[in-house]
């Protein structure tokens, strides 16, 4: 039962994450108005607003002008629902499941926003930050000094593959949204969690572009921003960064 409680709480929440992914790039407020279809301005009602109830009842259209509604919201809904039951499933009735329920949703905001418009927002990352030292400092795992060093490892990084990027090739190879998230992200998970989130981004990012580039088509530009690769890293690392960490380093014991 608490299990089905934990479900349709983190679709609730996904349902406002709905409404950040679409405000905060257009820096509107994400409190007022309330919800209304963005074509023809309509509130949406109470049993409008139901996640992924709705979606279905009103056939994915606008109740007012018709317009469809994207996929994405019903898609966001679902993957809070069960990303928190996940969550709860993994690290139980405690501080750490509260804090690692503002973290997932943090993340999948910056999926789709930086898919949509390219940007990772600091309202998000930077907030982010300061969460993430305060709860490892109190309640998460890593602990204040291994949050400390993830966030100015990941970040330092970043900042300087920046760096040689605009001297040597002459253009931004790392955006300034990439290297706050990586920043946040090691405050989160730790050194070796940052670590590890950066090598699963560079090879599923690695992975996924040469299959793009190698259909008919594409080219770099159509790449994926690579914000969504260091949310798949750092999901990766939170749910089972131990055990990979672990099987690697029992490597050298063999």
């Amino acid at each position: 039962m608490l299990g089905v409680v934990v479900f349709l709480f983190g679709m609730i929440v996904g349902s406002f994450v709905n409404v950040c992914i679409y405000r905060l790039p257009r820096n509107a407020s994400v409190v007022f108005p309330a919800s209304h279809c963005p074509v023809c301005k309509t509130k949406v009602r109470a049993w409008q607003n139901i996640p992924v109830v709705s979606f279905l009842l009103l056939g994915g259209k606008c109740g007012g002008c018709k317009t469809r509604i994207p996929w994405r919201y019903p898609l966001v809904e679902l993957l809070h629902g069960l990303g928190f039951l996940f969550i709860f499933h993994e690290f139980g009735a405690s501080p750490p499941t509260l804090i690692y329920f503002m973290f997932f949703a943090s993340l999948i905001a910056v999926i789709f926003i930086d898919l949509s418009h390219q940007i990772i927002p600091d309202v998000i990352t930077l907030p982010g930050i300061v969460i993430g030292v305060l709860a490892a400092s109190t309640v998460l795992p890593p602990g204040l000094t291994n949050s400390l060093i993830g966030l100015f490892l990941g970040g330092g990084l970043f900042y300087l593959v920046a760096i040689l990027s605009l001297a040597i090739l002459k253009k931004e190879g790392m955006g300034g949204g990439d290297i706050k998230l990586i920043a946040m992200i090691g405050a989160f998970l730790g050194w070796q969690g940052v670590l590890l989130t950066i090598f699963l981004a560079a090879l599923s990012g690695s992975v996924i572009g040469i299959a793009m580039i190698a259909m008919k088509g594409k080219t770099r530009a159509d790449l994926i921003p690579f914000g969504p690769y260091l949310v798949f890293g750092a999901l990766t690392s939170l749910f089972w960064g131990n055990g990979i960490l672990h099987w690697y380093f029992s490597l050298g014991q063999a």
